[in-house]
């Protein structure tokens, strides 16, 4: 999925139009509760320590949310606001296993590569 698409998926599906977010270069949304004032970097550094996995550890665990403002799913891990969108056309059977370990892969992938392809900054005061 090309970045423009992540993003309209992500403005969508982010619940509260007041949430600043970063995107990564898989798929992984950082969502920054408390945005400081260089937000690639805040959440660079969130997902550096949340986003690779480690089996046998709570980096492992992942769970799955069906979407209603678009198809497909968001797959949580340990840390609340870091997610990732699975669109349908990624998976062959829409099992929370297949989905979530697909998800979680791409946190990995994101939290190894720490690439940002898009900053939405919803401060009010920028």
């Amino acid at each position: 999925m090309e970045t423009i698409e992540m993003v309209d998926v992500w403005r969508r599906v982010i619940v509260g139009d007041e949430k600043s977010w970063v995107l990564f270069e898989n798929g992984t949304c950082v969502i920054l509760m408390d945005p400081e004032d260089d937000l690639a970097a805040q959440a660079i550094e969130i997902l550096r320590e949340y986003g690779p996995v480690h089996p046998g550890s709570p980096a492992a665990d992942f769970g799955t949310i069906d979407l209603e403002a678009a198809p497909g799913w968001v797959v949580y891990g340990h840390h609340n606001d870091v997610l990732n969108y699975v669109s349908p056309e990624e998976i062959e059977a829409p099992e929370d296993v297949v989905i979530g370990l697909l998800g979680r892969s791409k946190r990995d992938q994101d939290g190894k590569g720490l690439t940002v392809v898009h900053v939405e900054d919803k401060r009010p005061d920028r």
